[in-house]
């Protein structure tokens, strides 16, 4: 087999404790946060000059991981708006499964959470919906009914 296990996925993020709470608050633990520089870096991301802060965070079952980047050198770019929509080339969402899906929006409001459409029902089986967190990272609830 080709593939062991999917390590983490990586979000690049200008405000690094504002980002940390809102995934804290979801529910996300925070592993630990170092700082990133040198030859392996600018190897790796085929960047010159590469000095980033990282923060991991895991789910509670520790079987996925979050990693967040606060680029110093060089500077992170942005490519336009945050609120863009869903279907964007290349636009993605994290999806996390909760225990309730309205408790979870309202605990991550007061951290910048919006709603992108609303609550759906797909049959009987899941509620899900997307919201827009800071920086404009989308994410996806989804709560399982039965």
């Amino acid at each position: 087999m080709a593939i062991q296990r999917m390590d983490n996925v990586g979000i690049v993020v200008e405000d690094m404790d504002a980002a940390i709470t809102f995934f804290v608050e979801l529910g996300m633990e925070l592993e630990g946060r170092t700082e990133i520089e040198g030859p392996v870096a600018d190897q790796c991301t085929g960047l010159d000059g590469v000095r980033c802060d990282i923060a991991m965070l895991r789910t509670p079952d520790g079987h996925s991981r979050l990693e967040l980047a606060k680029y110093h050198s060089p500077t992170a770019i942005s490519t336009g708006p945050r609120n863009q929509p869903h279907n964007i080339v290349g636009t993605h969402r994290v999806m996390f499964t909760v225990d309730d899906i309205k408790d979870t929006i309202a605990r991550l409001r007061p951290h910048g959470a919006e709603l992108v459409g609303e609550i759906a029902q797909f049959e009987d089986s899941h509620l899900l919906c997307y919201l827009r967190g800071p920086e404009g990272i989308i994410i996806g609830l989804a709560q399982q009914l039965r």
